[in-house]
């Protein structure tokens, strides 16, 4: 027994260490973590923690994987936050960074927690979950559009005394993404189905990367021009649905207790709900019958038809959401591309 148990612990560690190293390896931060993490790394914990049991669906080897997952997030995110130049609070960070940062993080003082909502992470479901908790909305299932402003709490809207408070004292949590999934997501989402962001977005990017497209309604934004717009911008004046993790939820600067997934959604989430001890019958939501996820087909199409130079020259912007958070580079290779 203890030996199939070191054995499938092996098995786990090993394709995410190895994925671990080419990220960290990718993004320059190779000799950071041989220094700081690679000599710390030890085997993950063979049974998961106390408090997961609304976990569905998930045998011993998917447990240990996402402990392993978890672990080597940690672990990056305490090694590049250690380092002299990074801020240790949001009161070290340039008053627009923190302002970005503050007014993405929800607040429930019923539960005592606050929520850093990133954009296309399923963040609506969480803000309905916030409402039911906090009873400004009976169900998460209540239909209707979102309203992403009221009935909610942002810690930016509060006195700094207060904000130190939260920040010290309350469970703090984050979800993330695949960068270039979540890209993906915006641009489908924003110029395939909304209006408001063809006519803001689209119509500036088509005039500015199509020769004769002054007559665009911004409805035929290619995913190219996209990127390509993306690359030219200013991480820091960016639309929050496309700004990075990093730079929306400033995790060095905030000290997340949590780090769920897109990947692990609901696993993650029922992980959340129990933690802050939510009433047994709040459930985090399903997913809308009208959303349109990014499969593997869908982002491999994209990604295969699109200059491989632009994504190459785009990564430098995103590097720290995949590093931090422990996702690959997206392939694109010939071969890959063939397929």
């Amino acid at each position: 027994s203890r030996a199939r148990s070191r054995g499938a612990a092996g098995a786990a560690l090993l394709p995410s260490m190895l994925m671990f190293g080419v990220i960290l390896a990718s993004s320059g931060l190779l000799l950071m973590i041989e220094r700081g993490i690679l000599a710390q790394v030890g085997p993950p914990p063979l049974h998961p923690p106390a408090g997961l049991s609304r976990r569905d669906g998930l045998d011993s080897t998917a447990e240990l994987e996402l402990e392993v997952l978890r672990d080597t997030r940690n672990r990056t995110i305490r090694a590049l936050c250690g380092q002299r130049s990074m801020p240790r609070s949001v009161w070290e960070l340039p008053p627009g960074q923190r302002r970005t940062v503050l007014q993405h993080l929800l607040v429930s003082d019923k539960y005592r927690f606050l929520y850093c909502y990133v954009p296309k992470v399923a963040c609506s479901n969480w803000k309905r979950v916030l409402k039911v908790l906090d009873g400004a909305l009976e169900s998460v299932d209540v239909k209707g559009k979102m309203d992403h402003k009221s009935d909610l709490v942002f810690l930016g809207d509060m006195e700094p005394e207060e904000i130190s408070y939260r920040l010290k004292h309350y469970y703090k949590f984050i979800f993330v993404r695949n960068p270039i999934e979540r890209l993906l997501s915006a641009y489908r989402n924003k110029f395939g189905e909304i209006k408001e962001y063809q006519q803001k977005y689209g119509v500036e990017i088509v005039r500015r990367y199509r020769k004769n497209g002054g007559n665009s309604a911004g409805d035929d934004v290619s995913f190219s021009e996209f990127l390509q717009y993306l690359l030219d911008e200013d991480v820091e004046r960016m639309n929050e649905h496309w700004m990075p993790i990093y730079n929306l939820c400033q995790p060095c600067a905030v000290r997340y207790d949590f780090i769920g997934s897109y990947e692990q959604l609901r696993a993650d989430a029922n992980h959340v709900l129990e933690h802050i001890q939510s009433p047994s019958s709040i459930r985090f939501p399903e997913r809308q019958a009208w959303y349109k996820p990014v499969t593997a087909e869908t982002l491999h199409y994209y990604l295969c038809n699109t200059p491989r130079r632009l994504i190459k020259e785009l990564l430098p912007k995103y590097i720290l959401d995949f590093s931090l958070f422990a996702y690959p580079l997206p392939n694109i290779t010939s071969e890959f591309c063939r397929q």
